[in-house]
């Protein structure tokens, strides 16, 4: 009987260590940003205003210096000498463009001649007003619902377009709807029926309105826009982009083109669907900007979770984007980042829509500093505030890892990437510095601080996958529950007839 007391008591006594042991790193954690924010919170403040505007003219420079031997129409210097209707003036204004981007300034003034446009520019370029204020413009003389539709390759970046054509459009009474899956399709079409100017949607989704909402056509669309369209066809939307090319008019049809590179596969598709259209590039293959510093860090191996918190800690009340793989890792980073009392929300493929829109929301409001998620936050979304990009996992495409760090160092400000690479990654990190065209610089550590944090992490680590595991098997019981009550009043239904 004394035997079994005592081993109750001994592993209580374990649970309380590992409990007292995480609430003192937790607690260190909080010490130490606290002290680090008060020695550099005078440094940043000196600095950050001077930092920012020299590398902001040095981005511009720069960019102007690429962008000399482009086709294009004449350029702009603001948004007011071009004939744009009263309203959209206006509405630049209030959004404070106050300076075109460099892809803006090229593709705008052919777009508003009625040209077909391929734009080919670096991410965070500015791409999404290149496209819609000449559509917002021609709208305000037409007056047309389902007028113009853009197809985007995710979710979020749809959503985000969506908002860029309601700011712009605020003052114009533009009706617009973002049609995409995850969504209940009985409520996008009654959005539909309410016969929007501007439909905005991800391939597969629209398709399924085309074939399925009953007074849903986009027989009279004026404008098509595929917007990160090597995305588009990398993600396997080819023969959705054919049938939805077959239904929608080819005459009196504009269409523009966006994407960061002219590959192949976008060159067949330019033939297929634009007409003598305009070359607009910035950028002619991928890169990242100046004003983004690069680093790796080497990490041995079974500590890549020890090295994630060190890098937490080291950049904490900064917000960060830390990158995985898997669905998996995003879920687990996220939870161990919390249990650890660091402020993070996941996001990837797993959550349904309304909670993808929730953890976007929290982190562009700073209700959470971290956000972890896989390539599914990669592309397009601007969110201008992040100042760290971390790749927990290495891409295994390089141009992943190109969007992935311009997620940081957007509209000509400064920002950091730093990647974990262990002895799996060295093909992949080659491959990246290969398309780069340097070699990334390694970040330099304190070792002794990362492998005293190692046990209290791996503990965390452990807790966190048991407490994943005992969801996920409710989640499967809950489902199995489900099943089973469905099942037996199909029964019933049969012995009732």
């Amino acid at each position: 009987m004394s035997g079994k007391v005592d081993k109750r008591s001994t592993q209580n006594s374990n649970k309380q260590s590992s409990k007292s042991d995480l609430k003192s790193l937790a607690e260190k954690i909080k010490q130490k940003a606290l002290e680090k924010q008060k020695k550099e919170a005078k440094q940043e403040s000196e600095k950050a205003e001077e930092w920012s505007t020299s590398k902001e003219e040095e981005g511009e420079e720069k960019e102007n210096e690429e962008g000399e031997d482009n086709d294009g129409d004449a350029e702009f210097d603001s948004f007011s000498e071009l004939d744009l209707v009263p309203e959209l003036i206006e509405a630049c204004k209030n959004l404070n463009y106050a300076k075109p981007t460099p892809i803006q300034s090229r593709a705008i003034p052919p777009a508003l001649k009625g040209s077909d446009i391929i734009g080919l520019a670096q991410t965070g370029s500015g791409k999404t007003a290149a496209f819609a204020i000449p559509i917002l413009n021609k709208l305000w003389h037409d007056q047309q619902p389902y007028y113009a539709c853009v197809l985007s390759p995710t979710r979020e970046l749809a959503q985000q377009i969506k908002e860029t054509f309601d700011s712009l459009g605020s003052l114009m009474g533009v009706r617009s709807v973002c049609i995409v899956g995850g969504m209940n399709m009985i409520d996008q079409a009654r959005d539909l029926m309410r016969k929007p100017h501007i439909i905005i949607a991800t391939p597969g989704r629209l398709m399924d309105h085309l074939e399925n909402t009953r007074g849903f056509s986009l027989r009279k669309l004026k404008f098509l826009v595929m917007d990160e369209a090597d995305r588009l066809l990398d993600m396997e939307f080819g023969p959705v982009l054919d049938r939805i090319l077959k239904i929608i008019p080819t005459q009196g049809r504009t269409t523009y083109l966006f994407s960061a590179t002219m590959t192949s596969k976008i060159d067949k598709l330019q033939r297929a669907s634009l007409t003598n259209p305009v070359k607009c590039a910035v950028s002619t293959k991928y890169q990242t900007v100046e004003t983004l510093v690069q680093t790796l860090m080497v990490v041995p191996g079974g500590l890549k979770n020890t090295y994630l918190i060190y890098l937490l800690n080291e950049f904490i009340g900064k917000t960060i984007i830390v990158f995985t793989r898997t669905k998996a890792n995003a879920e687990r980073i996220s939870t161990l980042a919390n249990l650890l009392e660091f402020s993070a929300t996941a996001l990837h493929g797993d959550l349904n829509q309304n909670q993808r829109t929730g953890a976007l929301d929290l982190f562009k409001a700073g209700k959470r500093s971290i956000l972890v998620a896989t390539d599914v936050a990669a592309r397009g979304l601007d969110i201008p505030s992040v100042d760290v990009v971390i790749n927990y996992d290495i891409p295994v495409d390089s141009k992943s890892y190109i969007h992935r760090v311009g997620r940081t160092a957007r509209a000509g400000r400064s920002g950091k990437s730093i990647s974990l690479v262990s002895q799996y990654d060295l093909e992949l990190i080659l491959r990246i510095e290969d398309v780069l065209g340097r070699k990334l610089p390694k970040e330099n550590v304190d070792k002794s601080i990362i492998l005293s944090m190692r046990d209290t992490v791996d503990k965390a680590n452990g807790e966190v996958v048991m407490e994943l595991n005992r969801r996920s098997k409710e989640k499967a019981a809950r489902g199995k529950g489900r099943r089973g009550r469905m099942s037996a009043k199909d029964n019933m239904d049969r012995d009732e007839q």
